[in-house]
Formats: C-alpha cells, sequence, structure tokens
C-alpha cells in the first residue's frame, strides 16, 4: 500500500509541482514584460493630454501675456475665450492686387485710417466682395472653434485628471520668474507615475521611480518647468 501511495505522489503531485513552480518562474519573467507594455500605453495616453495642456497654455499666454494659474482656468479659457489668428490676404506678389490694394487705402473712404482700423476696413471690403486686396489682419475666434478640431477625442472635461488614477488630479503650478533680469512667465504640469500606474505592480512602479531620480528626472510626465525656461518642453521629448 505505501509503495502504491508512493508511486500516486510520485506521478500526481511531483508534476503538479513542476508546473506551479515553471509557471511562477513564467510569470516573474513576464510581470515587467506586461507591466512595461501597459506602462508604455498609459504613458502615450497621457502625453498627449499633456501636449493639450501645454497648446491650451501658450494660446493663453499668448493672449494675456502670462499662464494660466490652474487648470479650471485652461477649461475657462477654451468654453469661453477668444483667441487672435493672424490672417494673410492676398499675395505681395500679386502686382496688381498691390496696385489696388494701394489704390483702395487712399480713397476718401480708407485714407485716415491707420493700423489695425485700415485692417479691418480692408478685411469688411474683402467680405463684401473686394477679392483682390493684399493685407494682413487680425480676428478674435472662440478658442473652441480653432484649437483641437481635428480631434473629435478632445475633452476639456477631463483635462484636469490624470488618466488611469480614479480621479487623481494633473499638478500645475505658474510664476513669473526673473531670468537676466528680465520677467518671464513659466508653467509646469506633472502627472506623478504613482498615480499614473495606479493599480499595476507597486513593486515595479517604486523601481521606476527609483530609477527616474537616479537620472534627476521626475517620477512620472512633465511638461515646463518653473525652475528654469525649457521652452515648455516634455520630459519624453
Amino acid at each position: 500500500m505505501n509503495k502504491v501511495l508512493k508511486s500516486l505522489l510520485t506521478w500526481l503531485v511531483l508534476p503538479a509541482v513542476i508546473a506551479l513552480l515553471v509557471y511562477v518562474i513564467v510569470n516573474s519573467i513576464m510581470q515587467p514584460v506586461r507591466f512595461n507594455k501597459e506602462k508604455d500605453y498609459r504613458q502615450s495616453v497621457a502625453v498627449q493630454q499633456m501636449k493639450d495642456i501645454r497648446t491650451l497654455q501658450v494660446a493663453y499666454k499668448g493672449e494675456t501675456g502670462k499662464f494660466a494659474p490652474s487648470i479650471d482656468s485652461l477649461k475657462t479659457f477654451y468654453n469661453t475665450g477668444d483667441m487672435s489668428v493672424i490672417m494673410q490676404i492676398g499675395s505681395a506678389d500679386d502686382s496688381v492686387a498691390v496696385a489696388h490694394t494701394d489704390a483702395v487705402k487712399k480713397s476718401p473712404s480708407f485714407k485716415n485710417l491707420k493700423g489695425n482700423d485700415l485692417n479691418q476696413a480692408l478685411y469688411q471690403a474683402y467680405l463684401a466682395g473686394d477679392d483682390n486686396l493684399v493685407f494682413t489682419v487680425a480676428n478674435k475666434i472662440p478658442v473652441r472653434d480653432t484649437l483641437f478640431n481635428d480631434r473629435p477625442d478632445f475633452n476639456v472635461s477631463t483635462l484636469d485628471e490624470i488618466p488611469f488614477s480614479n480621479g487623481d488630479k494633473v499638478i500645475m503650478e505658474e510664476i513669473v520668474k526673473t531670468v537676466s533680469g528680465v520677467p518671464v512667465p513659466l508653467f509646469e504640469a506633472k502627472m506623478p507615475y504613482k498615480s499614473l500606474l495606479k493599480g499595476l505592480d507597486n513593486q515595479l512602479r517604486i523601481n521606476l521611480d527609483a530609477e527616474q531620480r537616479d537620472m534627476n528626472r521626475y517620477e512620472g510626465l512633465q511638461v515646463g518647468s518653473i525652475t528654469a525656461p525649457n521652452n515648455n518642453a516634455g520630459n519624453w521629448e
């Protein structure tokens, strides 16, 4: 009976133990692979959001001369704000159109106008049907009608939320820093890996944070910097 039991243990239990060991070994090898694959996917989604924040910040600064202090300010700017768009009407290489434009500028209705008033008057003439004019005009256009028109997936309402984090918020700051005696507006936005990679293997995420610190890099995604001007670059670029 003992021999029979021993044989059963040998032929049934041992293969199961071997199978379990193989599973443990394979899983230990594949876990970092799966972690990196999911990290890369989540990061690609987050990078697009960081680029969107940067696009809105640059547009906001173009209108106000400084960066927005919060993402709520960027949301309001997108939903209700206007931005200047420079329009070039006609070509300076078209001598006939240039001559016609000069003649229009000297006409009684235009000769006393200067700068933007003149360009706006020319623009109204262009809209009325005079398409033989050459000028440049700045018009105010709603931000939401100008930015992200080619992005049907763009959703301004979630701009402040770190993807995959169950509601953690993007960290953003703005300052005006004196650089070589000149005031320079700066901003930075951050998504820590602790939030972006929430739910993944925590030890592997801790190891990733340590690797970032060893390279003097932020433990996550960052665009811009309030420490020093960096042309609003992202740390993934």
